[in-house]
């Protein structure tokens, strides 16, 4: 016996019934009655459809907000060791693996350390995260302003 010699068992297999196909039982209306909505391809009033009455999602009171917010691609200050090079712009980032989302601004998280002096072009930034980055020695820079954030807080301070 070969592949190709395999054949179902006798009386095993039905051939698919073709409605509408002439006749033989299901031919003309092919089982759908006559006339009217349902009989009409695409038919059916929606799994929702009340009878023309206001649905019951829209009769119920709406409760809470909805928050239109800026969602932002998030990197940890821990992430930022995994990247080569002092300067670290969106560009290293992506290479690097952090950026998912590529629509999406970053921000900067002060969750981690981090052990070296790095520029980080970011579009937001937590004051812990620049803070850290900082002391570190490096900065962060935002696009708001051209300079870095931290020289604003040094001014300030000074």
């Amino acid at each position: 016996m070969k592949l190709h010699e395999l054949t179902p068992a006798p009386g095993s297999r039905k051939p698919k019934k073709r409605v509408g196909r002439g006749p033989g039982g299901t031919d003309k209306t092919a089982g759908r009655g006559h006339k009217g909505q349902k009989a009409r391809s695409g038919a059916g009033k929606g799994q929702f459809f009340e009878g023309g009455r206001s649905t019951l999602i829209s009769r119920l009171p709406k409760r809470g907000f909805n928050n239109v917010g800026t969602t932002y691609e998030v990197i940890n200050l821990s992430q930022l060791a995994a990247v080569e090079g002092d300067t670290l712009d969106r560009a290293a980032l992506e290479r690097a693996g952090l950026v998912r989302r590529k629509n999406r601004p970053l921000k900067l998280l002060a969750r981690g350390e981090v052990t070296r002096a790095v520029t980080v072009h970011v579009d937001a930034a937590s004051e812990a995260a620049i803070q850290a980055v900082q002391a570190a020695g490096g900065r962060v820079v935002l696009p708001d302003n051209a300079t870095d954030a931290g020289s604003e807080n040094a001014e300030q301070a000074g």
